[in-house]
């Protein structure tokens, strides 16, 4: 049985959203200026990336009740280009994501795609569209994948698929790890904590005061999974971040920052 909404989650939920509601058209206008201005000569849409990571950033900086850690950015290398892998708790995830202000290319569900405003900020930005369960459309996103990994922009996926009830990490899927594998491009682990609290899976308010954590982890090189199969860097990946994702709880329960 789910617990009683409180009459604080009630206010901070109204408090974002009438922010999201105010903010969204005023930000795609900027965002469309900037893509009509720099498309012609910025092929990779990098600029409108960095907007897009301003854009969404700033929700979680207007949330006085959200504290957002990210945790070696410094690993990130600017000028490689990677398939960037993170677990998936909730909707959150993506705002958190966002505040690495990396360039990469979100693989996303299609209905996204159809959000008003979001949606076509992400059309503009040339984000990589899936179908799930559509071997059509999975085979299209595994061949525009490729083509950006190929042109220079690094892909931000969920493995898992969709977002986590528990906040334990699920399932992978190999598409991901086979992209890596074709393009001999280097994965990046990410591990997230705290958002599925903030905002649960299947929940509309937000959940009162909540750390949230990004932690960047080592690359994974390709000549280290050279000799791996795609599900064998799957596995290899997914309980490297397992084993991360506890490291993390173990620490914040120290730290007495749980809950």
């Amino acid at each position: 049985m789910a617990a009683p909404v409180k009459i604080m989650d009630i206010f901070r939920s109204l408090w974002i959203y009438l922010f999201v509601i105010v903010s969204m058209p005023l930000c795609f206008v900027v965002s469309f200026f900037i893509w009509m201005v720099t498309f012609p000569f910025d092929r990779r849409l990098k600029v409108l990336h960095a907007f897009t990571c301003f854009w969404a950033s700033l929700y979680t900086w207007v949330a006085p009740f959200w504290k957002v850690l990210i945790e070696n950015r410094d690993r990130i290398d600017r000028k490689k280009v990677y398939v960037i892998v993170s677990n998936h708790q909730s909707m959150l995830d993506i705002l958190v994501l966002y505040r690495l202000f990396a360039h990469f290319k979100w693989v996303s569900k299609i209905e996204n795609f159809k959000i008003p405003v979001a949606g076509w900020n992400m059309s503009m930005n040339r984000y990589i569209r899936l179908r799930r369960g559509k071997k059509s459309s999975i085979l299209h996103m595994m061949e525009d994948g490729r083509k950006m990994l190929i042109s220079g922009s690094s892909l931000m996926i969920f493995p898992e698929g969709t977002r986590s009830v528990t906040g334990n990490i699920g399932r992978f899927h190999e598409g991901a790890f086979r992209l890596a594998k074709d393009t001999q491009k280097p994965v990046l682990p990410v591990v997230l904590d705290g958002t599925g609290k903030a905002l649960p899976k299947h929940g509309f308010f937000m959940k009162g005061k909540h750390h949230m954590t990004v932690r960047v982890l080592d690359e994974i090189p390709p000549d280290f999974f050279a000799d791996m199969t795609a599900r064998e860097l799957m596995d290899y990946t997914r309980d490297l971040m397992i084993k991360e994702l506890q490291n993390m709880r173990n620490r914040s329960r120290q730290s007495g920052n749980m809950g």
